[in-house]
């Protein structure tokens, strides 16, 4: 009787470590608690915008402008994390995104006469966001965020045909997910921004040559738009 005790405690002992030895180890387990933590983040991005057309210019002719094509830019930056509850975090996450947009004008009248130009950016964001995490299933973690971001445009240079104000603002939203890996976690995140202010100056002194004033005068609107895929380092 007391063999078959025995081996009836050992067997249950067994069956009960099996579903231990199928979890996987958890790297970090309690990295997630921390009240602070800084990071820094690497990226690409591709830079929009949404365009409206004011028709006919001041020489009677009428312009459309497209941008055909993006130029991948290039993205980096600090984030800064402060731990909220087990599912939110607020983030401030200062980056500077170098990139460029190129135009096409095109007249509609003339369609084969086309005038092409480019602008680079060198935007200084701030944004600041909520991140929502799911729960964490062994090593990573699903997450969301949301915010609001201000960008000032440290490479804006006058007298360009093309002209944009050097202040933005607007909204962004990203998903991603965290890795933990076992000295760090890494983060890749895909980020989607939406400007709010309009980017076109009402006038433009600076143009030397006032014959191209009427590529500024084609349009009326601009607004960014921007997506980004980083690789942040936590």
């Amino acid at each position: 009787m007391r063999r078959i005790v025995f081996i009836v405690c050992l067997l249950c002992g067994f069956v009960t470590l099996l579903p231990a030895q199928r979890e996987k180890v958890k790297n970090q387990p309690y990295v997630d608690n921390k009240l602070f933590h800084l990071g820094f983040h690497v990226g690409i991005h591709a830079q929009d915008l949404i365009l409206t057309h004011s028709g006919v210019s001041s020489n009677g002719e009428v312009w459309f402008a497209e941008i055909p094509s993006y130029s991948p830019g290039f993205s980096v930056g600090a984030i800064g994390d402060m731990y909220l509850n087990p599912y939110f975090n607020l983030r401030f996450i200062p980056t500077i995104n170098f990139g460029e947009k190129k135009f096409v004008f095109r007249e509609q009248d003339n369609k084969a006469e086309e005038f092409r130009t480019s602008v680079r950016s060198s935007y200084l964001s701030f944004p600041i966001s909520v991140k929502y995490s799911a729960m964490r299933l062994n090593n990573c973690r699903p997450y969301l965020t949301a915010g609001v971001y201000g960008a000032f445009d440290l490479g804006r240079k006058k007298g360009n045909p093309l002209l944009l104000n050097g202040f933005d603002a607007g909204v962004e939203v990203g998903v991603g997910c965290t890795i933990y890996l076992p000295f760090f976690r890494l983060c890749p995140e895909l980020k989607f921004s939406f400007g709010l202010v309009n980017l076109l100056p009402s006038e433009r002194p600076d143009l030397a040559d006032q014959e191209t004033i009427k590529y500024s005068e084609s349009l009326t609107r601009a607004t960014s738009r921007m997506v980004t895929l980083t690789f942040n380092f936590e």
